[in-house]
């Protein structure tokens, strides 16, 4: 087989670049909290775990920057970018317009392999909660919703949420690990499919809209920023 132009001949197609496995290595372990909101960005570390030079994790940084994980700042290194609470305000009360449509649409649209699926997610998501592992529980809980997203069969909506779900993330992780809120985020995801399997579509869309508040308050409590 002949190689590409521009493909190295040693390097799988579908291999990450060297800067693709720094961008998603620092930005993953922002978000799971691995580097803390406000933190110094620790360069030398991160030269030795991902074994490069800092001219490449400095570019790195440079697009986590654009992303808003990352501050940088002349001559005195970079920063996590800290969680901002009117910005998560803000997302949560655009993100309750789009589950409330979500709620309408999934469940008249829902075919019995989606519901199948859905529960499949939801089975994962109470052994995640039984193991008391937040971090699987925080990956699955975004899977579950991105799922019920895709039940509407509407591309354009899909897009903008999964976009408002990353810019969350990062606090959902925060709030997780607490064990009680994630015993109250199961109770509400309970509530979700048993009027899912129903194909209850404005019961549905209140509780995807009452589970989207509930989530937003946890976490700006988390972060002193609402009423205890």
């Amino acid at each position: 087989m002949s190689q590409q132009p521009g493909q190295a001949a040693d390097a799988p197609a579908d291999q990450p670049s060297l800067h693709r496995v720094l961008v998603d290595g620092i930005r993953d372990m922002i978000v799971c909290g691995e580097l803390e909101s406000g933190e110094r960005v620790p360069e030398a570390f991160l030269c030795r775990r991902f074994g490069v030079s800092r001219t490449p994790l400095r570019e790195a940084l440079k697009v986590l920057s654009v992303e808003g994980l990352v501050q940088l700042r002349r001559n005195r290194g970079a920063i996590v970018t800290p969680v901002d609470p009117d910005r998560l305000r803000d997302i949560f009360e655009t993100k309750g317009a789009l589950e409330h449509f979500i709620g309408l649409h999934a469940a008249s649209r829902a075919t019995d392999a989606d519901l199948a699926r859905i529960d499949a997610l939801h089975a994962d998501l109470v052994g995640a909660e039984r193991r008391a592992d937040p971090g699987r529980y925080t990956r699955l809980n975004e899977n579950f919703h991105l799922e019920l997203a895709r039940l509407t069969r509407n591309p354009e909506l899909v897009q903008i949420y999964e976009a408002l779900q990353a810019k969350v993330l990062r606090a959902r992780f925060m709030i997780n690990v607490d064990p009680a809120r994630v015993r109250e985020s199961l109770g509400e995801h309970e509530a979700i499919m048993t009027a899912l399997r129903a194909r209850a579509r404005l019961d549905l869309a209140e509780r995807l809209v009452a589970h989207n508040e509930r989530t937003s308050e946890a976490m700006l409590r988390l972060l002193g920023d609402a009423p205890g």
